[in-house]
């Protein structure tokens, strides 16, 4: 009976030893896969939450509030813009007239002389049916600046705010710039202070005759009383509109 106790004790031992063995190995083995299992569950719930919020950011796109649309996808190709861009803007139709010629001008004086004379050099070719040909800024008689037109001004902007008006280039035609290089264009100094009879007299008949007249110097060359009230527009929306002081962005060079 005692060997039978003690057997049975024996057993006994060995069942929760052997038990508590399984326990550590599978407590054990739950350990190590514990790390593996929550790795995966938090790469699942990354993915998951990376495609929600993709499939969010498209829908913002078409009908999502404004605070979605303002949002730009990382998954985007498109160059992302710095400054605001501004609404489409409705052009005017071009104007279409029978061209008297093409009116080249250098540009005399400070920078506001300058711009007040292109104002009244776009008013003039548009009153005598002629092409303009982007002005040129003086670079030696006031304030030794090398700079262009288009360095100061929008061109594109220039050109086409104005196409309603005037048809503006930025260079001669190549047949009519040869022309210019073996010089048979005329160039003259207008009248200051003309009124536009003057130009219809004495400016437009030079156009028909050589088709490029160069005005080399161009400020104060028009009155500022007794003109029709369409070339005082004009001037005005020309001086206020057409004339965009371009920024140059210095982040990008």
């Amino acid at each position: 009976m005692w060997k039978t106790e003690d057997s049975g004790e024996e057993w006994e031992m060995k069942l929760k030893l052997c038990g508590s063995g399984k326990f550590k190995k599978l407590r054990t083995s739950v350990v190590s896969r514990s790390p593996m299992k929550l790795w995966t569950i938090r790469a699942i719930t990354t993915v998951l939450l990376w495609t929600f919020l993709v499939h969010l950011m498209s829908l913002g796109e078409t009908w999502g509030p404004r605070l979605l649309k303002s949002w730009t996808s990382c998954f985007s190709h498109q160059d992302v813009e710095l400054t605001s861009v501004p609404a489409n803007i409705i052009l005017p139709p071009k104007r279409d007239y029978k061209n008297n010629g093409y009116l080249m001008v250098s540009c005399n004086g400070g920078l506001n002389q300058m711009r007040a004379a292109i104002c009244d050099m776009v008013a003039i070719a548009r009153y005598l049916n002629v092409t303009l040909i982007v002005p040129e800024l003086d670079k030696t008689s006031f304030w030794n600046d090398p700079s262009e037109f288009q360095d100061i001004f929008d061109v594109h902007h220039f050109i086409t705010s104005l196409r309603g008006e005037v048809r503006i280039l930025k260079e001669l035609p190549p047949r009519l710039k040869t022309r210019v290089e073996l010089g048979l264009f005329y160039s003259l100094p207008p009248v200051s202070w003309s009124n536009i009879s003057y130009y219809t007299h004495q400016i437009l008949p030079l156009l028909k005759k050589f088709k490029v007249v160069h005005l080399n110097r161009t400020d104060a060359r028009l009155a500022n009383n007794g003109l029709p009230l369409e070339i005082q527009k004009l001037r005005c929306r020309v001086n206020f509109n057409a004339l965009k002081v371009y920024v140059k962005d210095r982040r990008t060079g």
